[in-house]
């Protein structure tokens, strides 16, 4: 899977509720949650991100609380990936339950700047700075859980599975 798109940079230590603030948790709906992502963080975000966009942060991306609403919202949004140096464990395994594309990689957040144009290769952990022409990788995500983006998150692949 290949994924290019602008980037938006943040720091370290973003939590769930700079991700969506608790103030919205009285709705599941995507669309609802989308319109208020990163809001506390940057009020910019939600009115001015584009699909295919990619967040690039520093360590210790989505900490906090273990609320599914934070990669629900950032893919509702448009986002197609997220890529930092770590993510908090929760968030990692909600991303991908709920079907959001993330890649851990040390070099990124430190070469990239807040508009850059990345390309990414999920299938081969490789990640181009097309704007500086910079190539970087990723620790590689393992087929079966590239299979959970694909098809949508958890629910969707078993549903897909004919399971439910």
């Amino acid at each position: 899977m290949k994924l290019k798109g602008k980037v938006w940079k943040y720091g370290a230590d973003i939590d769930t509720d700079k991700i969506i603030p608790a103030r919205y948790l009285n709705t599941s709906d995507p669309k609802e949650l989308a319109k208020h992502c990163m809001e506390d963080e940057d009020p910019t975000f939600a009115s001015k991100v584009e699909a295919g966009d990619i967040i690039v942060a520093d360590k210790n991306f989505g900490c906090g609380s273990s609320r599914e609403h934070a990669p629900i919202a950032i893919k509702a949004s448009g986002v197609s990936c997220v890529i930092a140096k770590s993510f908090a464990r929760i968030f990692y395994r909600n991303s991908f339950n709920m079907g959001l594309s993330i890649l851990e990689s040390e070099e990124v957040f430190d070469a990239t700047d807040n508009g850059d144009i990345v390309e990414i290769d999920m299938d081969k952990g490789e990640i181009l700075n097309v704007t500086k022409n910079k190539l970087f990788t990723a620790r590689p995500i393992p087929p079966f859980m590239q299979e959970l983006i694909k098809a949508g998150g958890l629910m969707e692949s078993i549903k897909k599975r004919g399971v439910l």
